[in-house]
């Protein structure tokens, strides 16, 4: 995707404008639970002050590492319909509560004099994942929670969450919220942002966002549109049972002709 930046500090008095270009590539090669991923973000920026305007442009990430499920509640569960009961059919299902678990463990890599960097040194630091995913109610609402601990074994380590609320509106079109923070010596900070998705065909979407920091050392403002395209030609697909509302009224149907037989 592509984003705009727009940066204000109050306490250093400097403004900074600029542009930024964000690819993650996922590939699922040698099996359905194991997923390589390589996120990399290149920023360009100008900044202004009293006495000095510069411009820094570098990559601001480059991680390359591997994601795999651990754990699905919906794995070989076949939700039973009771022929007998429209209201048993349609009671709460608890096992929505319980998240889909995945985990994340990959590293970050840092050429030398990286401005984006805190040492002049190139540098290879891990970075590990907790991820939980909930599909909510009917599944139009899912609620994705990411746990992060980054650069564990630099002298600035970083922790942070990003919480992920994402509901479908029909089949093509979707919103979205995130708080995002993180926090560690070298910089700490609370992000909110809210976006949609427009599904143009079963392989290719697109979607738009804006996000904002919550602090003024700097207060950022972030703009972005993107777009996501799947290759899955040597997918082999895999059927999978979802129970839905129409099921369980025929079943109902079956079962008061069979009591009128």
């Amino acid at each position: 995707g592509l984003y705009g930046i727009k940066q204000k500090h109050n306490l250093l008095n400097y403004d900074a404008n600029g542009f930024g270009i964000d690819a993650t590539l996922r590939w699922g090669l040698f099996m359905e639970r194991l997923e390589l991923i390589a996120d990399i973000q290149y920023q360009n920026e100008k900044y202004n002050s009293l006495f000095n305007n510069s411009n820094i442009a570098d990559f601001k990430q480059t991680i390359l590492g591997a994601k795999f499920l651990i754990y699905d509640p919906f794995k070989n569960y076949e939700k039973k319909v009771n022929i007998y009961s429209w209201k048993a059919n349609r009671k709460f299902n608890w096992r929505q509560l319980l998240p889909a678990v995945s985990l994340f463990a990959g590293a970050n890599f840092t050429m030398a004099d990286n401005p984006y960097a805190f040492s002049p040194e190139s540098s290879m630091s891990p970075k590990i994942m907790l991820i939980t995913q909930n599909h909510l109610g009917d599944g139009k609402w899912v609620f994705v929670t990411n746990i992060i601990a980054d650069y564990v074994t630099t002298d600035f380590p970083s922790y942070g969450y990003v919480l992920t609320l994402t509901r479908g509106f029909n089949d093509k079109w979707s919103g979205f919220v995130e708080n995002q923070g993180f926090k560690s010596d070298f910089y700490s900070d609370a992000i909110v942002r809210g976006g949609a998705a427009y599904l143009i065909n079963k392989d290719l979407q697109i979607d738009a966002s804006i996000s904002s920091s919550l602090k003024d050392t700097p207060s950022i403002v972030y703009g972005g549109i993107g777009f996501s395209w799947r290759y899955d030609a040597n997918y082999k697909e895999v059927r999978v049972n979802i129970d839905s509302g129409d099921s369980g009224e025929k079943a109902e149907k079956r079962a008061k002709k069979t009591k009128k037989g």
